[in-house]
């Protein structure tokens, strides 16, 4: 521009237009003196510790530039349900030489392991004259766990096997609970000597107690089908459900294992302890709902289908974490229920969840859908399994009171 002014001052005559230039050439000149010599860096550091939902994480880009920047934009790519937590992920500021760290706080509002990032840097120099930029950062990983919701249960647990765990067992044995008081025997531990009735009776007597067993427990987690909208579908609410009945059954020193139906292969092997729950919650970050054209019935059978119910020990409770979409997760339930395992289904389908409408025939098919549904329901109540909605605190405790009397019934040997 100041040259082509020059140029049109010279060849009309025209002083005015050399006073036009002459800003021009100044601004010119002072900006490439101005100019930045060296190139400025991004770099963005995501916490590596593991949130719960609804936790704030502060991811932290750090730009460094040798040289003050009139006007910079450090942009943060968000994941999905990563949200802003009072600031924008977007911030423009004149940034001086050195290091400058720009916080971006979010909060995590559901579980999973999501890529954070990246950081992206676009600046201007010299007085607006120069540009640079864009310059991406790498992406960070951040893991939320799901919120596992306070989850108690009663003790009794069916078929109660090894001698580790704190429920109480119909042997007598050593233990906690106290069976009664019967008269000493040889092989009695002076210990469960009571001294108050054998003074009355003039005989030792002992305390008896029952013997204190650990249960294995085996989750089955249906993730063929999500049904409703997270953070609270019908997915979100196995994956917290599961992660709450596995802390309280890993507290009490049971054996916990966990299968995820829509892909067989990804399971977890019963085990117990602290660090076993680790592995369980991080098989559960990674579960994601099948794809349409793998979620057909028949396909789904066949997985289920597929030696899922011979390779569960026959003395396991297993709870069965489904929305009771499909033929196929019936099935499931059915066989086990059939091969005489101690089975729960845990009804994850929330009870607003509707289906979006496509037509005008969306009403009446789910309505035909719900009583279909409805029926295979009544079908699992004939043969014995129980369907209970998950209610967090105290919601299987009935249920598990009547499975733990069912398996204490006698049978008829054949």
């Amino acid at each position: 521009m100041t040259a082509a002014l020059l140029v049109a001052a010279v060849l009309l005559r025209r002083v005015d237009l050399v006073v036009l230039a002459a800003p021009l050439a100044v601004g010119a000149v002072l900006g490439l003196a101005a100019r930045p010599r060296a190139t400025p860096a991004v770099r963005l550091d995501v916490p590596t510790r593991a949130l719960l939902e609804g936790d704030q994480v502060v991811p932290v880009a750090t730009v460094e530039s040798a040289e003050p920047l009139d006007a910079a934009t450090v942009a943060l790519t968000a994941p999905p349900w990563l949200a802003p937590d009072g600031a924008p992920p977007a911030r423009v500021l004149a940034l001086p030489a050195g290091v400058t760290e720009v916080a971006f706080p979010h909060r995590s509002e559901r579980w999973g392991r999501r890529a954070v990032g990246p950081a992206v840097l676009t600046a201007s120099a010299a007085y607006g004259l120069f540009r640079c930029g864009p310059y991406a950062s790498h992406a960070g990983l951040l893991t939320t766990w799901p919120l596992r919701e306070g989850f108690g249960a009663v003790d009794a647990v069916p078929r109660a096997k090894g001698l580790v765990g704190l429920h109480r067992s119909r042997h007598p044995g050593e233990g906690t609970d106290v069976a009664g008081v019967r008269p000493f025997a040889p092989g009695d531990r002076l210990r469960r000597v009571n001294w108050r009735v054998s003074q009355r009776t003039d005989r030792l007597h002992v305390t008896a107690a029952y013997s204190d067993r650990d249960s294995e427990v085996l989750l089955c987690l249906d993730s063929r089908h999500d049904l409703g909208r997270p953070p609270g579908s019908s997915l979100d609410t196995a994956v917290r459900a599961t992660a709450a009945i596995a802390e309280h059954y890993l507290r009490h020193g049971d054996r916990v294992g966990l299968v995820d139906l829509g892909r067989p292969e990804r399971r977890v092997p019963a085990g117990n302890g602290r660090a076993h729950l680790v592995r369980i919650l991080d098989l559960l970050l990674d579960v994601r709902p099948v794809g349409r054209a793998d979620a057909s019935d028949r396909f789904a059978g066949r997985v289920g289908g597929s030696g899922l119910p011979g390779g569960v020990p026959h003395g396991a409770l297993v709870v069965v974490l489904t929305p009771l979409a499909g033929e196929a997760a019936f099935a499931v339930l059915v066989s086990l229920a059939r091969g005489g395992r101690s089975v729960i289904a845990v009804d994850t389908l929330a009870t607003d969840a509707r289906p979006e409408p496509r037509g005008p025939w969306t009403v009446l098919a789910y309505r035909l859908w719900a009583l279909e549904r409805d029926g295979g329901i009544a079908r699992l109540g004939e043969l014995g399994v129980p369907v209970v909605p998950w209610r967090g605190t105290g919601s299987l405790d009935a249920v598990l009171r009547d499975v733990s009397r069912a398996a204490r019934a006698p049978r008829l040997a054949r």
